[in-house]
């Protein structure tokens, strides 16, 4: 999910449980024109780093520990990272989503949009 500066769900991708977040982000991303992409250590990657900088943006993402050399990131900028759990959060409230109730994705999909919609009329 991508989320503005005030909380507020943008796109939702629906991958499957087993797959990782990461390689969503790509998609997730096109379109837009940020001025910065705040996510965690598990979007790390060169690739996405260079997606990031192709849009003009600054990527605000902690180096994985694994990563030899490490590259530095706003600290105070990176706070505001918790505004994309605040989202989930805001979602979590209808018991439909959080508990997943739907378990075709098309009547999922559907309730999320409906949810980020209630979210955006608050």
């Amino acid at each position: 999910m991508a989320a503005d500066t005030l909380g507020r769900p943008i796109r939702f991708i629906l991958t499957p449980g087993q797959s990782g977040d990461a390689p969503a982000a790509p998609a997730l991303l096109a379109g837009f024109q940020p001025q910065a992409v705040l996510a965690d250590k598990a979007y790390d990657s060169n690739a996405l780093r260079k997606i990031i900088a192709d849009l003009g943006a600054l990527a605000v993402i902690p180096s994985n520990r694994t990563r030899k050399v490490l590259i530095a990131h706003d600290v105070q900028a990176y706070r505001a990272r918790n505004r994309i759990e605040c989202c989930f959060s805001k979602l979590k409230h209808f018991r439909r989503f959080a508990t997943r109730y739907d378990r075709r994705t098309v009547h999922f999909m559907g309730f999320v949009l409906l949810a980020a919609a209630m979210i955006w009329m608050r």
